[in-house]
């Protein structure tokens, strides 16, 4: 009898230590680390993460691996050369329901060596219900197909100051903590915005936009700088009153 006792408790340990061993792989398993994203990204892989948490910076510019093999900036100053480095992201990047815990960036400027680096995107771009509690720097890049920002929460710096899209792009729903800068950025075949949510300021000056311009249910809690801002050929006050009518 206390034969079988001893075999019934032997079995509940090792079923309850099978069941913690699991457990702990998979929640291993929702931790991915930047560095392994970009080792994909760069051999122009498809990326796809839903439901996980990304630890690191997210580098799309490469910058690191870029900067010790440019010339100084006095050469490229005195021959009259440009100060950009770009990165031309090939394969199609998804990221759904997804945690960013440390900052995020296809836009850099490295203040010793007066280099901007910039990543541009040839394929679709998925941010969709992500959270990005560090930085989020767009600033400059090209997105040349479709880009989803839907549902997404920035809780720090955001930019897509003078960032271009080619194609449709969303920011419904989305939530910006910070001031949100969309400053000469051009949307060439529309935007949404609907039910989008910010917190702090929201900077359109000089963005231009075609097509559709979806502002509908969006909020902005502190001051919209719109100046210079044309919608399919109209200013934004001109634009929003236009369509109540």
């Amino acid at each position: 009898m206390k034969t079988n006792q001893s075999i019934k408790k032997r079995t509940v340990l090792s079923f309850i230590l099978f069941a913690f061993l699991c457990s702990t792989n998979a929640i291993a398993q929702q931790t991915v680390k930047a560095s392994d994203i970009m080792r994909d990204i760069k051999m122009g892989k498809t990326v796809a993460y839903d439901n996980v948490t990304i630890t690191g910076t997210l580098d799309m510019t490469s910058m690191n691996e870029k900067l010790p093999d440019l010339p100084k900036k006095r050469s490229w100053w005195k021959n009259g050369g440009s100060n950009s480095v770009e990165e031309q992201i090939e394969g199609t990047i998804s990221f759904t329901n997804c945690t960013f815990e440390d900052n995020v960036y296809a836009y850099y400027h490295d203040e010793d060596s007066e280099y901007t680096f910039v990543a541009n995107f040839e394929n679709d771009v998925r941010f969709a219900n992500c959270t990005f509690k560090g930085e989020a720097l767009f600033k400059y890049s090209d997105f040349e197909r479709n880009a989803d920002f839907r549902g997404s929460t920035f809780n720090d710096r955001t930019t897509f100051k003078y960032a271009k899209f080619d194609e449709k792009v969303s920011f419904a729903n989305t939530i910006f903590d910070e001031d949100a800068i969309f400053k000469y950025t051009e949307f060439r075949s529309g935007v949404s915005f609907n039910k989008a949510t910010f917190n702090d300021d929201l900077d359109i000056k000089y963005t231009k936009v075609k097509g559709e311009f979806d502002i509908s249910n969006m909020t902005v809690s502190n001051d919209i700088d719109s100046k210079y801002t044309k919608i399919n050929g109209k200013g934004f006050n001109k634009y929003v009153l236009d369509s109540k009518n």
